[in-house]
């Protein structure tokens, strides 16, 4: 495992001449905080694969800010577990491994399906349905992207679909855990090759889920997700566990 994830670091450049449209975005005071958002929202996306070295000179040089800067932005992202300081060879994007995966699972059934048992028997309230209707929102962007095989938002559709399921908590310190586990998971899928096998099967059983949520059935809701994430578990574990031991 270890000789794989080596191996993944040494083989990925990083170009970050993108970074430059993103130096708008931090305005007169390039905070850590704001460095560190726009880098998570590119290493989500992709933008800086698993296993990449983020140099701080070229990092630095494309947004405009200060060294200080930049690695407290590279500190913050390494506690939320997207980053890896290595002594002497520097700061990685992370490769999860195979135990980090179920873990992540872990938390997921607990905090996804305790944000929709938490909703009771319907009515449901104002702000309930609004929240459901943000998930219902994300299983339409996930269907379009079906239609127009656009794989990548099939993904980023999915992942908006269960960030809307632990909002129905209501709770923005879970809003925050849910953000960070996500991230994690989409450098997960950052390595599987093939996306739209890894999150299509999985629209129709969205779709139920909010269907379940609408009719005000949370206990329905609540099994068939916990049904959907065992599954995906089970799928994506072998997968991924083979990808990374070939590097």
């Amino acid at each position: 495992m270890a000789g794989g994830v080596a191996k993944a670091e040494r083989r990925r450049p990083v170009d970050v001449e993108g970074l430059a449209d993103d130096r708008a975005l931090l305005g007169r005071a390039g905070t850590a905080e704001r460095v560190a958002d726009i880098l998570r929202d590119r290493i989500t996306e992709g933008y800086f694969p698993p296993g990449a070295r983020l140099s701080e000179e070229s990092i630095g040089g494309a947004l405009g800010v200060s060294r200080n800067t930049l690695r407290e932005a590279f500190r913050l992202l390494t506690h939320e577990r997207l980053l890896v300081h290595r002594l002497n060879r520097g700061v990685f994007v992370r490769v999860v491994t195979v135990e980090d995966l179920a873990d992540i699972y872990r938390v997921r059934l607990l905090v996804e399906c305790a944000a929709v048992r938490g909703l009771g028997q319907g009515p449901y309230d104002e702000g309930a349905r609004a929240a459901i209707g943000a998930i219902e929102a994300a299983v339409r962007s996930g269907e379009t992207a079906v239609r127009e095989r656009a794989w990548q938002e099939l993904s980023t559709a999915n992942i908006r679909f269960h960030q809307g399921v632990a909002a129905l908590a209501g709770s923005p310190r879970t809003d925050e855990l849910m953000r960070g586990v996500l991230a994690e998971l989409r450098l997960v899928f950052h390595v599987m090759d093939d996306p739209r096998r890894f999150h299509a099967p999985y629209l129709t059983r969205n779709r139920q889920i909010v269907e379940a949520l609408e009719d005000g059935d949370a206990a329905a809701a609540e099994q068939l997700l916990r049904s959907y994430l065992e599954d995906s578990l089970a799928q994506l574990s072998g997968a991924y566990a083979r990808l990374i031991a070939e590097g």
